[in-house]
């Protein structure tokens, strides 16, 4: 990741090609799940400005190549790197991804993604930033940074605070993957189609309106089982973790609160925390105001131990054995949650919806 600034050509990593008026965006690391790196970042913010004043390109597609998914996220062995070796690489990749967030969901142009199987993190930022948000029946989608120490960013805290009731909470806090309805119902998404039926849909949006073209081959998403759940409203309310932990455990009769019980516990209790305080500070912010504020938190995770200690046990040494500090929700002080949200600075993160309006 070091040395990718920005403007960076990373043809074999993310493919840009012009079919009709369709400009297409293929993200290119099959075998990591398309993973995002700085140097992609770069690339498609590049691209996604030069076809923002290009009368030839109508609308924009984003896609995943291979069969596994759109994208699984950042390239997070590539932060695990960074945080061994000390270095600013992973800070200068969130100052380019979160602008290219920023720049999606203001795009002057329709902005359509192919949510087909895997859209974990860094995924979720590219796709559901987007103006067209298309699930699939392959689609699982998820925000499951607090599983490696971390808190949702790329702006997920915002959409998880928009979502209806606490069920945003409930997806921050265990970190659930999500089904083509869940992610309709929480509003990831807009429209299901059919996997089978995406490569007509692709070939459609070249010569057709986006709108036109969807609405062909659109079907009635499923339902979603996150959707009327008393135990979600009842348990996920308020602002403090330990007692949302203590109510899903108390939780009578309902299977899924105490599965929600035990993957919330199994966490970092700073992420959970973090990533709790963070839903409830984001609403009623803009996205880029959110960027912002993730951006503080993750530079916060960064200097910390327990981001690098999730990345260890999830992805590098794999023994799923986290040693969290602290080890307990009860350890970790409102102060400390506080310290995240401090301002960094001549560090700041500044995102001007003007400057980055295409």
């Amino acid at each position: 990741m070091a040395g990718m600034g920005p403007g960076t050509p990373v043809t074999d990593e993310v493919l840009f090609e012009c079919r009709g008026r369709l400009g297409v965006i293929t993200l290119n690391r099959p075998r990591a799940v398309n993973a995002l790196t700085a140097g992609m970042a770069s690339a498609m913010l590049e691209q996604l400005r030069l076809w923002a004043h290009d009368d030839a390109v109508a609308a924009v597609l984003v896609r995943g190549a291979g069969e596994r998914g759109l994208c699984a996220g950042g390239d997070i062995v590539a932060i695990y790197r960074d945080m061994l070796d000390g270095g600013s690489a992973t800070a200068a990749f969130w100052a380019e991804e979160y602008t290219l967030n920023s720049l999606i969901s203001n795009y002057s142009k329709p902005y359509v993604a192919f949510m087909d199987g895997l859209v974990l993190g860094g995924g979720v930022g590219i796709s559901a930033h987007g103006s067209v948000r298309i699930v699939t029946e392959r689609t699982r989608l998820g925000m499951p940074e607090t599983t490696i120490g971390f808190v949702p960013d790329v702006g997920g805290t915002l959409l998880l605070s928009r979502a209806p009731g606490e069920a945003g909470t409930h997806a921050a806090l265990t970190g659930a993957h999500l089904n083509a309805g869940d992610a309709v119902f929480l509003g990831f998404a807009d429209r299901y189609v059919p996997s089978a039926k995406l490569a007509d849909l692709a070939r459609a949006l070249e010569s057709e309106p986006v709108d036109s073209a969807v609405a062909r081959f659109a079907e009635e998403a499923p339902p979603s089982g996150l959707a009327g759940q008393e135990w979600i409203e009842a348990c996920y309310a308020g602002n403090d973790a330990e007692e949302i932990l203590r109510r899903l455990q108390a939780f009578e009769g309902q299977a899924q609160a105490a599965k929600a019980a035990e993957a919330m516990a199994a966490k970092s209790p700073t992420a959970v925390k973090v990533a709790l305080e963070s839903l409830r500070r984001v609403k009623g912010l803009s996205l880029e105001e959110a960027l912002e504020q993730e951006y503080r938190v993750g530079l916060r995770f960064l200097a910390g131990t327990d981001f690098r200690e999730g990345i260890r046990a999830q992805v590098v040494d794999k023994d799923y054995s986290p040693h969290w500090q602290p080890a307990t929700l009860a350890e970790v002080s409102d102060d400390d949650v506080e310290s995240y949200f401090a301002p960094l600075g001549n560090r700041e993160l500044i995102l001007s919806k003007e400057h980055n309006h295409v």
